[in-house]
């Protein structure tokens, strides 16, 4: 199939490897554009924007796909079908109408549950037991698309919104490769009950609140892991919890009962196991510990 691809971050990468392996001609890549970043600035093209670049295939990067020209320009590709990852930008009716079998997009959650930006993240924080992705045609609305063909996967104590990206970025690439096997099929539509919001992660969410139950604590930092890094003030130094565990033992809540990174909840405690101090790198427990040793009776808030 003749292909347009739209797509911004790593989770996108996969699924445009998927379909370049599949066999199918990408006819132009479209992604966010090239962002200043780093110590100098410099502009940076997105990670679609640099694995299009380097496979040979044309990238266009619009800061809007609402100008007549733009449309146009999607409209004269003569694609068969448009494939759109976390691209982030909205694509007008006109964009949507333009491949001869219309719009697929990989959503990173099993939906109707999680719409929005971040349904990775909120999927960990809200402890869900399972999430997946969902391959839907797109319309007009936010993620409200008919759901052609979807994939679960488990939500194990120890994973974070990393480990989970990387998951479900495999899984969707290869539901992608099935669901243009047949691009006639039109979808399931989306319940009308169950629906929720993934709305974007805000860096004053970030900050650990151990009054919780140790178990939502867990949660709130996996689900942060690694950006934006929940964090709490340990000795007067800010450090991000990048990895922890529950463990069942109990204290006042925000305060360490050993030596070894334990701190009280609501109910049980967490054991941080990495962790990053502003300034520094990742490191695991025993390593920070050997620089910053934190006594049992410390206060963590």
């Amino acid at each position: 199939m003749r292909l347009i691809f739209m797509g911004t971050p790593d989770f996108a990468v996969e699924t445009l490897q998927a379909l370049i392996a599949a066999g199918h001609e990408i006819a132009c890549a479209y992604s966010q554009p090239p962002r200043a970043s780093g110590r100098g600035l410099q502009l940076r093209p997105t990670p679609v924007h640099a694995f299009a670049e380097a496979q040979g295939i044309a990238v266009r990067t619009p800061v809007s796909l609402k100008s007549l020209e733009e449309q146009q320009r999607v409209a004269e590709m003569k694609a068969d079908a448009a494939v759109v990852v976390a691209y982030g930008l909205l694509l007008p009716q006109a964009v949507l109408d333009a491949p001869k079998f219309g719009c697929f997009n990989v959503h990173a959650s099993l939906l109707p549950r999680w719409r929005g930006a971040a349904p990775i993240q909120r999927a960990i924080m809200a402890g869900d037991a399972e999430t997946g992705v969902t391959i839907m045609r797109m319309e007009a609305g936010l993620d409200t698309g008919p759901m052609v063909k979807v994939g679960k996967i488990g939500i194990r104590p120890e994973m974070t919104a990393s480990s989970l990206h990387d998951a479900l970025a495999t899984l969707g690439a290869g539901l992608m490769v099935q669901v243009l096997k047949n691009p006639s099929e039109h979808g399931t539509l989306q319940p009308a009950i169950g629906v929720t919001y993934a709305k974007k992660i805000e860096k004053a969410e970030a900050h650990i609140n151990f009054a919780k139950d140790a178990t939502e604590v867990r949660n709130h930092i996996h689900g942060l892991s690694p950006f934006p890094g929940a964090w709490c003030l340990m000795n007067g130094a800010r450090v991000k919890i990048l990895t922890c565990e529950v463990k069942l033992e109990s204290g006042h809540a925000g305060q360490f009962i050993d030596d070894q990174l334990t701190v009280a909840c609501a109910s049980s405690a967490v054991r941080f196991i990495t962790l990053q101090r502003e300034g520094k790198g990742v490191m695991d427990a025993t390593t920070f510990l050997r620089g910053f040793p934190v006594a049992a009776g410390t206060v963590a808030n």
